[in-house]
C-alpha cells in the first residue's frame, strides 16, 4: 500500500474481499444476538464500493474514503450503513484534499472515524459494540506512532488491538442495539460489529505491508 489514492483504493478493495470471505461468519454472529443481516448488508455495501471504484476512483485518499462513505450510506441498511458511513465520512473530511496519507493524517482519520461512530451510535466502551474494537485500536495506533511506526506498523497495531477488543465483547452485556434486548442472555456472543471492525482494520493493515 502506498500512501496515495491508489494505495488507499487497493486497501479498500482488500477490505471488500475480506468482508465477502467472512460474510457467512458475520451473518451467524448477528443471527445469534441480532437480526442476522450484518454480513449480507456489509457485503452488499462493499461490493457496491468496488463497483464505484471500478467506475472511477478519486485521486486523493480523502476522496476514496468519501466514495466509500457515500456508497455504504446509500447501500447498507440497518445500523451498519450509517455507522460505517459516518466513520469513513469523518475520516475523509480529516484528510481533505491532501495527495498523501502519512502517519499524522492516518491518526487524525482513525480518531475522526471513532468519534463519528460514537456520535452516530451513542455507544461507549463496554457497551459490546464496534466501539469496543475501535477504542483500543485508536489507542494502539497512537502508541505505535509515538514509537516511530510507519503507516503499516500503525495499522497493524490498530488491527491487533481491535482483535482483542472485539473478543472482549464476548464477556459483556450489550447495552446498545438489538442485542441489548437479550440482556444477560447475550453474554458469550461476539459482537458482529466489533468483529467486522477488526476485520476491516486487519485488511487495511495487510494491504499496507
Amino acid at each position: 500500500m502506498t500512501c496515495k489514492a491508489e494505495g488507499v483504493a487497493a486497501a479498500v478493495r482488500a477490505a471488500a474481499a475480506v468482508v465477502a470471505e467472512h460474510r457467512a461468519e458475520l451473518v451467524e454472529l448477528d443471527r445469534a444476538i441480532g437480526d442476522g443481516d450484518h454480513g449480507e448488508n456489509l457485503n452488499r455495501g462493499f461490493t457496491a464500493v468496488v463497483a464505484a471504484l471500478d467506475a472511477g476512483a478519486p485521486d486523493t485518499p480523502g476522496g476514496v474514503l468519501k466514495l466509500v462513505a457515500t456508497t455504504l450510506i446509500s447501500k447498507v441498511g440497518g445500523a451498519a450503513g450509517p455507522l460505517y458511513g459516518t466513520a469513513f465520512l469523518r475520516a475523509s473530511a480529516k484528510l481533505g484534499a491532501a495527495a498523501d496519507l502519512d502517519v499524522p493524517a492516518l491518526l487524525d482519520a482513525l480518531r475522526a472515524g471513532l468519534e463519528g461512530v460514537q456520535a452516530r451510535g451513542k455507544a461507549v466502551g463496554g457497551d459490546a459494540t464496534m466501539v469496543d474494537a475501535l477504542i483500543p485500536a485508536v489507542s494502539a495506533a497512537e502508541k505505535a506512532a509515538e514509537d516511530g511506526g510507519d503507516v503499516a506498523a500503525v495499522l497493524t497495531a490498530a488491527a491487533d488491538a481491535a482483535d482483542r477488543g472485539a473478543e472482549s465483547t464476548v464477556d459483556l452485556v450489550p447495552r446498545k442495539g438489538r442485542a441489548s434486548y437479550l440482556g444477560e442472555r447475550a453474554v458469550g456472543h461476539l459482537d458482529p460489529g466489533a468483529r467486522s471492525s477488526a476485520l476491516l482494520l486487519r485488511a487495511f493493515a495487510e494491504a499496507a505491508r
